[in-house]
């Protein structure tokens, strides 16, 4: 009977330390952001006003069948605009010559669908004016910087709403988790 109630002790005393460890609260989550921002590399500039030899050499490596190509040098990557399989995108590459990211056009209802229904819920007086998806280069770490914020690098999609007097940018995760991410001047 000591044995079974031992047992029973040990049991229930791992699945309380289990449910401790595993239960993500808002101020949990909140508190590794907070981190995470804190422990963000600022990103590496780029020097002179060439794109890098490297950067072209492994843009041809990553994407192949590719028209349009044009490149420019921004402060911290390189970005090379191409169309592929009649898709406008752009490829970013930092200060290493890897690819950091793609971006790619997408429409509202490529959105995952709690998403939609939360943007047009609390945002029904928005134009949807623009969605982009933000590709990440998961075997790179380097963060991306759009719409002139750095941010995690993960995929993720971007709207762009207005309602006139106001435009926003709203950050969209693959698990349809919507997040105010700036706003725009103009």
């Amino acid at each position: 009977m000591k044995k079974l109630l031992f047992l029973s002790s040990i049991l229930f005393t791992g699945i309380a330390i289990m449910a401790q460890s595993t239960s993500n609260t808002k101020e949990d989550k909140n508190a590794i952001k907070k981190e995470k921002k804190e422990e963000r590399k600022a990103l590496k500039k780029l020097e002179g006003s060439e794109v890098s030899y490297q950067a072209k050499q492994a843009f041809a490596t990553d994407f192949t069948n590719t028209s349009a190509v044009s490149w420019k040098r921004t402060p911290v990557f390189d970005e090379v605009s191409f169309s592929k399989d009649g898709t406008n995108q752009k490829a970013y590459y930092d200060a290493d010559a890897q690819l950091v990211g793609t971006i790619i056009p997408k429409t509202f209802k490529d959105l995952p669908a709690n998403a939609q229904a939360y943007i047009n819920k609390k945002y029904a007086d928005y134009k949807k004016v623009n969605v982009l998806f933000f590709d990440d280069n998961e075997y790179n770490d380097t963060d991306m910087f759009l719409f002139g914020n750095q941010f995690d690098d993960e995929d993720n999609y971007f709207t762009e709403l207005s309602n006139g007097t106001r435009n926003i940018i709203l950050q969209i995760n693959m698990e349809g988790n919507v997040t105010f991410f700036r706003e725009m001047k103009g």
